[in-house]
Order: C-alpha cells, then structure tokens, then sequence
C-alpha cells in the first residue's frame, strides 16, 4: 500500500481517510486547522499520522478536501510543493443556494485548479459527485458504489482507479480532464435532487450494468 496526503480535516476527509486507513494505506492529514487534524488522525487511528500544512506531502497522491471557496488558496499556499504531485480534486464549484456555479462560464473547477498548480502536478477530477456517508457505508453485493473520474493523464487515472479500489469502490473514468465540467454539473443534479423530488442525500449515482 502507499501513503495517501488528505489536505483537509472535514467530512469527506475523514471519510476518504478512513477508507485509505481500513484499507492498509498510511494516511497523512494536514489542514490550516492543526487542532482538528490532530482530532482526525486520533479518529482515524493507527495508519494515520499529522502533516505541516503547506510543507510537501508525504504521499504521492494528495486529496483536496477542502471547500472550493478554498481550495485555489490552499493550492496556492503550497506551490511548488505540490510539484510532481498527482492531485485528486473532490471539490464543487457550486454556489450557495444549488443553483449554479461560482466560476467563469468558459472554465470548470478543475481547470481554475490546474491554473495555479505546478505546470508538473497532474489533477485528476474525483469523488465529488457522491455523498461522504454513502462512499463510507460502502454497500456491497449487486450495489457497488461508482466514483467517477477524469484527467488528462492516463497514468494519473490508473493510480487514482487502483486507489479507488483499494477502498471497496468502483472507479468509472468518464474521459479527459474537460469531463470535470459534467462531473461538476452531475454534482449540482445530486444537489437539486435532493432539494426537489428525493428530499434526503441516502442516495448515490452511479450506473447499473445488466446480466
């Protein structure tokens, strides 16, 4: 197994976290919180450990699991840090009232995300479109939980496809980066789902494949 660097200390932090741990990987944790990363690796367990925040991550495969109103700052403030690095994008540029979003109309999150990073870290789009409690209830049998995901690079996507199963979830991988775009606007139908007809988030999506 690898070490996997999560920046961040919020719900899918410590869900994804969770995930690598019970999975055998060793899980870094960093956050501009030091008080709730120490509480999360003490969550997490044996197998996780804290990082400095804005120093170089330990692992390879760095999870932003921050807030899109956060994350280009935090990409920022890590610079060429993050050189080298493959970067797996969780966020939603979506805004507040789940009606549309808070970047411009030509670009998506991810893209805003490869803007600042260092021209050698790889950005794969991943596990935004599926809720924290369902990818860690994890429901087995005919009902496997579907992550999708998108980059530019295929070596990137294979790493984070094996990460993704290590985890007991289904990698889905949708295309280039530019898929992130749908990725994002799937997030927001998740969103409004649950605003207008479903009225709970005990739901994913995902694809179901007959025989």
């Amino acid at each position: 197994m690898s070490t996997i660097s999560v920046i961040g200390a919020g719900g899918m932090a410590a869900t994804i976290g969770g995930l690598a741990v019970r999975a055998g990987h060793t899980v870094e944790v960093t956050s501009r919180d030091a008080v709730k990363a120490r509480t999360l690796v003490g969550q997490l367990g044996a197998g996780a450990t804290t990082g400095t925040f804005g120093a170089a991550p330990a692992g390879d495969i760095v999870i932003l699991a921050v807030p899109y109103a956060a994350v280009l700052d935090v990409v920022k403030q890590y610079g060429e840090e993050l050189a080298g690095k493959l970067l797996v994008d969780i966020t939603n540029p979506i805004d507040a009232d789940f009606k549309g979003f808070v970047i411009p109309e030509d670009s998506f999150g991810a893209q805003e995300i490869v803007k600042v990073a260092p021209a050698n870290a790889d950005v794969v789009k991943a596990f935004n479109t599926q809720f924290s409690h369902v990818l860690a209830a994890r429901p087995g049998g005919g009902n496997p939980v579907d992550v999708f995901l998108a980059g530019g690079d295929a070596r990137a996507k294979g790493r984070v496809s094996a990460f993704i199963e290590s985890l007991g979830l289904r990698p889905m991988d949708t295309g280039l980066l530019p898929m992130a775009r749908t990725l994002e606007h799937a997030a927001l139908l998740t969103l409004r789902l649950v605003t207008h007809s479903v009225n709970h988030t005990n739901f994913s999506l995902g694809i179901g494949l007959p025989g």
